[in-house]
Parts: C-alpha cells; structure tokens; sequence
C-alpha cells in the first residue's frame, strides 16, 4: 500500500558487481525484427504503484527509451530502445540512481533466499510481543498509577520500547532515508518521523517524571502496518514464482546425432536449426522440430490441454517442452531455443502480465496526496501553538505528535489486505485458495466468462460409453491387452473390464501411436486406434475412438467418453443467471466439444485451438470491452489464465496451470467457480465501505488534534479504534460468505456421450 524504495539499493557509483550485473543483463537482450532492442531485468525493489510510475516516467526521459514498462507482480521491467541507442547502460544507471537496482532474470529465478520476507517477520514479531507487553504496562498507568510506580513503569515500557522501535521499524526508516536521499517522499516518511517523535518524546517524559508516555502507541502502530506489508508481500511472492515454474519445463539438452551417426550431447543453447536429435521415451523435446524416423505416443497438454496422448511419426511435428512417452524419435530441429514453443508461451505470459498491477492504485494515489498533507499539517499545527501558546514547544511538539499519530494511515493499509484475508479464509474452508489478494476485485468484475474443456469441465479421465465386444474368450483377450498398456484409453476399457480374467500371451507388444498386438493361435489380436485395427480386421465399422479384432475376424468399437465435473452445469447456469455469459475455447476436436457444449447448453464454443489462438480470442474479448474470467487446467492454458483479467484453475491442473491462475479450487465440484464471484462481489463492498470508514475517521479526527483536544495516547487510541471497526466490519465477510447461494454443492458427474448423458 505505502511506497518504500526496498533496502536493495546501492551507491551510484559502478563497482565489480555492478559490472557483472550489467554484463547479464546485456548477455540477456534480445534484437527484435526492427532492429529494436528489448532488455528485461529483475527489480527486486519495486514494491507498489508509486515505485511504478517513478521508474517509467524517469526512464522515458532517458535518451532512446522507446518504452519502459514495469510488472509489479513480478517486480521486473522490460525496457526497448531504438536501433541507434542499443546499449542498456544509461538505463540501468539512471535504476540505481533512483535507488532500484537491478538484476538480470537469472539471477533473480535462482535467488531463493526471501531476505525481506524474513525481515518482516521477524520484525513484526518483535512488534508484535512488544506491544503487548508494554499495554500491559499501560494498563497499570491508565488506572492512576501514580509517583515512582508511574515512573518504574514507564522505565520498563522504555527498555522494551526502544530496542522494539529501532528493529521492528526497519523496513520503513530504511525505505523513509531512501525517499529523502533521493529527494522524493513516501508515505513511509511521516510513519517514521511519528513513531520517532512518540518515542523520543516518550523518553523525554520518563526521564522527567512526566505523567503520560508514548511507548505503546510507537510500537503498536508499527505492529498493525508491519502487518499489511507481510501480508502483501507474501501474496505477491507467490506469483513471481510463475515464470521460474514455466522455465523449468523445457529440457536442458539434447542428444545430437552426428554425421557418423555417433551421438553427442547439446546444450539448449548449443542446438541450431537442422540439427538431427534423438529423444527417448520419457524425454522431453529440447526444440521445436520435425520427425524424421520413428513413431511414438506424445502427451502434448502443453500444446492442446488435452490429456490423451497423440501418435507421431515421420513427416510430423514436434513442439518443445512435449513429452516423448513410448518410442524413440529422430527429430530434426526447426528453430532455436529461444523461439520455441514453449519459448512463445513464456513470452505471452510475460506480456499478458503487464499492466495487471492496477488494481489497488486507489491506495497508492491516495498516498501520493497524503504523504505531503500529513506534514503539512502537522508543521502547520506545529507553528500555530508555538504562536497561539506563546512559544510553548511542548505543547506544539505534543500537538503536531497527535496529529502525525492520528493521521497514520493503519486503518487505510488495513482496509484492503483484511478483507482479504477473511475472504481468503472463507474460500479456504470451500476449498478455493486465492493467490493474489488483487483477484478478488478482479473477479467481482467479471462479465464473461471462458473454459478449457478437458480437465476443466470434465474430469480429464477417459471413459468407456459403449463397448460392443462380446462376451467371452474375445473380451477377456481385450481384457488382458488393455491391462498391459498404460494409455488412458486402454486404462478406461481395463476399468471396465474389471471383473473379466486375464488369458496367457505371449509376445505382446505396445506399437506406439498405435495400440496392443498380440498372436492368439498364429492370428493377430489389436486392441488400438480404430484405423489400426481395421487393417487386421474382415469387417466392421471404422470411427473415432478405440477397436478390438482379431485377425481376419469383425472389428468392435469402443466409444470413448468424458465424464463432466460436478456441479459443471450449475456453475454455468449460476454465472448465467448474474449476467455473465460463457463460453468453451478447447484444444479437442470439434466432435468432443460440441458434446461437452451441448450437455452444457453452451452456445459458445471453439475446437482445436492452439495456445496462441486461445489467447487471441481472450484478447478480442478484452478489445470489446469485456473483462473474461478463464477457468483452465493445461499448460496450455497458462498464456490465456495469465492475459483473462482473472483466471481459476483446478488442483488437478499442471504445475504451469496453477501458478498462472489466481484461484485454484481443491474439490471437484465446479460450484466453487460461483461462490468465488459471490464472496468477490462481498468482499469489494466491504473494501469500499473500509475506505469510506478510514476517510470518515480522519475528517473528524484531524481537526480535534491540531485543535489540540488529544494527546498523542488518545491519538494513539483513536487510530487503534479505527483499525478496529475496519477490522470488525471485514469480519462480516465471515457471516456473509455462509448464506444462500453462495454453498458448494455436492453432485455427481454426468458423461457427455454426444447428445446424450448417462448419470455417471
């Protein structure tokens, strides 16, 4: 909420380290088609909006800056300059000078250690056992303890006090000498000179036997800002993980094979267009490529979302980051590395997340009024006692105490980050887990809404709707075959087939892209893709899905199916009936997405989408004026969960779909998509009524303080009661978040059959 610079910030002047910062950051740019040159690096130290456009705006003026843009999710900045102005130096100086040092991604991705997490912690802790230690002691003063009693206690409330002050209000004396050093103020400024002068004056009534001292309203307002800022500082550090998780994806090699057909190994970086490679079962595809020998089964939900394996052979190709699952593949590579696939999905990623930061800006453009206001007024009230008492600085320092204390924006940076964690809290017992606290009022603004099929609406487990193998020795060889395989499609007849026993073969094998083979009295027995089969097969059928024959015999199908999510249907009427019309982008073939579609009574529906293409339609979408939620579960999914204005995700999502979305919901019933928006739509209520209740408060406390009507203790006591009612009317988040509509309904999954549904 407040603008702090971070303690990261390093002399101006160019040292070794700064040098070799500087040589990574450069090693990283990237000459776009217009002879552009595009520089992305870390800044750890950006923490809010003001942080935003003080880098922005300077960089601007910064001599060929063609843009500079700033993500403060993931705290880094990429910046193009013009062709005659490539050299990154001039910005990454003018960084430091501004107090905002940066790093390059590397080492940003590789920096484990959270030092500032552990810094808020461990000061908010110290905060938090000292205040309530020296209330204790207040509470002993405050019932009229008078004399030396009054003083030992005062003298105790010091010695925790002091140490308390200098170590748990670090992060903002440090981030305040940081705004002054570069002649800039924060809101951190007139926090640190109020807890200073409290307990300075605090010190200087103990030592003079005074009557009231000033401990517990130090420490306590550190306490309750020290408590928003870890708060958002823990939500945002979750989603800088995103980009590391994706990164992780792709392979960091490749079997090259040479000219003499011997193979060596390649770094990523090392592989170039035309070279041949060999990727084994359980590989993952260095580049993108085409195969050039070889067949095999390729799990590709990176590209489609869709859990059922594709077969791949020669002529075909290849994407990176895909999974090699059954044969090895000669593939030879396309592109480089840094134009893969995964490559491209990464960059989109990045793209989409810029400018998401906009949301609690409310704050910070209050705080850029605020921060001056507050010093105004306090050196205004300041200089009228010191003229209206006669020169009584006592009495005028107590004053422009009261209202620097007073004005202290707790019940402000409370009023958001409590609301969300009660609406955290309640969405946490319905098993949803919000990632970014900003999604909340992203997700009260929905008015479309958008899904991935597979995973998302269905459970991503393949069923078997239809199985027109005969009873007997026929079905029991099926039996056998699918038991063997590990395809999601053999598992499904395996399930079906439970109860059927297993018959002795030999010689069976897994043909990749293809199915099972076995020799069943000197005939062949396929159990596989229908096309397959048919070759063995006398007769029967050919369609999409899966077969069994025996050679020279009729063919059987075996429809395949997918079973709808819980709830999937109610989740959609629900967002239909608050206006918010949906819609299914998938991956699938147009068969399967219209079955799913029509189960739904979804209007709206797109197949066999590629990741770039989903991402394009949520980018129309946004051009008319529509704000899209996307509910997705592949990796696929990620460039399109990271560009919707807020995105969910299931927990059976991959790694990639989780850390892209801002909700994940552990259960399978797809009501929690509706009772998300229903607490969203709370908790920005709430939000706006805390807002109005902390104006409220300063417009009538500031007067009576610079009227000289309280003290720096009510001062302190008002401010913590501002705090309170905030806090005690989030509470109603609690209440609320239980009634009506907003339940998570139980139900069982349906299976969508084309135009037909079974009660799964």
């Amino acid at each position: 909420m407040s603008c702090c610079v971070g303690n990261l910030a390093e002399t101006c002047a160019v040292n070794s380290l700064d040098v070799q910062r500087l040589e990574e950051i450069k090693s990283e740019g990237k000459r776009l088609s217009d002879g552009v040159m595009l520089y992305s690096m870390a800044v750890p130290a950006i923490h809010c909006g003001a942080c935003v456009s003080l880098i922005e705006r300077s960089l601007a003026a910064v001599p060929g800056v063609r843009s500079a843009r700033v993500n403060l999710t993931l705290r880094s900045l990429m910046i193009t300059l013009a062709p005659d102005h490539t050299d990154p130096e001039s910005c990454v100086q003018k960084l430091r000078e501004l107090g905002y040092a940066p790093v390059s991604l590397s080492e940003a991705v590789n920096a484990k250690d959270d030092g500032e997490l552990r810094m808020l912690t461990r000061s908010l802790a110290v905060a938090g056992f000292a205040a309530a230690n020296i209330m204790l002691l207040s509470v002993s003063v405050w019932t009229g303890a008078e004399g030396a009693t009054r003083d030992l206690f005062h003298y105790v409330s010091a010695l925790i006090a002091v140490p308390a002050v200098a170590y748990a209000g670090q992060p903002f004396f440090r981030s305040a000498y940081q705004a002054l050093s570069h002649r800039r103020m924060n809101m951190d400024v007139p926090i640190s000179l109020g807890v200073m002068l409290a307990t300075a004056m605090s010190l200087f009534e103990s030592l003079n036997s005074g009557e009231h001292a000033y401990f517990d309203a130090a420490v306590s307002l550190l306490f309750f800002l020290l408590i928003g800022r870890t708060l958002d500082h823990m939500m945002r550090g979750r989603a800088r993980q995103l980009v590391s998780g994706l990164a992780r994806m792709s392979a960091k090699g490749g079997m090259v094979v040479g000219a003499d057909g011997v193979l060596r190994y390649a770094s990523l970086e090392d592989i170039r267009p035309g070279m041949l490679l060999r990727v084994s079962a359980g590989e993952r595809m260095p580049v993108d490529g085409i195969v050039q020998q070889g067949m095999s089964d390729i799990d590709r939900s990176l590209v489609t979302g869709e859990s059922m394996p594709v077969s791949v052979r020669a002529g075909e190709g290849v994407e990176a980051g895909t999974m090699n699952l059954t044969g090895a593949l000669d593939v030879r590579a396309t592109r480089p590395a840094k134009e893969s696939f995964l490559s491209d999905v990464l960059k989109m990623m990045a793209a989409a997340e810029q400018g998401r930061g906009a949301y609690v800006r409310m704050a910070d453009r209050m705080a850029a009024i605020y921060s001056p206001a507050v010093h105004v007024l306090a050196f205004a009230s300041f200089l009228g006692w010191m003229f209206w008492s006669g020169g009584d600085w006592h009495q005028a320092l107590t004053v422009a105490v009261s209202v620097l204390i007073i004005t202290c924006p707790c019940a402000l940076g409370l009023a958001v980050p409590v609301a969300h964690v009660l609406s955290a809290s309640r969405l946490f017992e319905a098993g949803i887990l919000m990632k970014d606290g900003s999604a909340l009022e992203r997700m009260a603004e929905i008015n479309h809404a958008v899904f991935d099929k597979t995973g998302t609406l269905t459970t991503g487990e393949a069923g078997v709707a239809q199985c027109a193998i005969p009873d007997g020795e026929m079905r029991r060889i099926a039996a056998t075959l699918a038991r063997r395989s590990r395809h999601p499609a053999s598992l499904a007849l395996a399930r079906l087939l439970v109860d059927e026993s297993d018959v002795a073969l030999h010689s069976v094998q897994e043909i990749p892209g293809s199915g099972m083979e076995v020799l069943v009295d000197g005939r062949r027995a396929r159990l596989g893709r229908s096309e397959w089969v048919a070759e063995i097969a006398a007769s029967g059928a050919q369609q999409e899905g899966l077969a069994f024959a025996i050679e020279n015999e009729r063919s059987f199908a075996i429809a395949l199916t997918e079973q709808l999510r819980p709830g999937a249907k109610a989740a959609l009427e629900g967002l239909t009936q608050r206006g918010i019309p949906s819609e299914i982008l998938s991956g699938d073939s147009a068969i399967a997405v219209s079955a799913v579609a029509s189960s739904l009574d979804v209007a709206d529906f797109w197949a066999g989408l590629r990741p770039g293409e989903k991402h394009a339609r949520l980018a129309e979408l946004a051009r008319k004026g529509r704000k899209v939620m996307m509910v997705g579960d592949g990796l696929n999914d990620a460039p399109s969960l990271a560009a919707a204005h807020v995105s969910m995700a299931p927990s059976s999502a991959s790694d990639i779909g989780r850390n892209a979305a801002d909700f994940i919901f552990t259960r399978e019933n797809l009501s929690a998509i509706t009772f998300a928006h229903g607490i969203a739509l709370r908790a920005q209520r709430i939000v706006k009524e805390n807002f109005g209740l902390a104006i409220a408060y300063n417009v009538f406390a500031v007067p009576l303080a610079m009227a000289g009507y309280l003290n720096p203790l009510i001062a302190a006591v008002a401010m913590s009661t501002s705090s309170i009612v905030v806090v005690g009317n989030s509470l109603r988040l609690l209440r609320q978040g239980r009634s009506g509509n907003a339940k998570i309904h139980r139900g069982r999954g349906v299976m969508a059959t084309g135009k037909e549904l079974q009660t799964a």
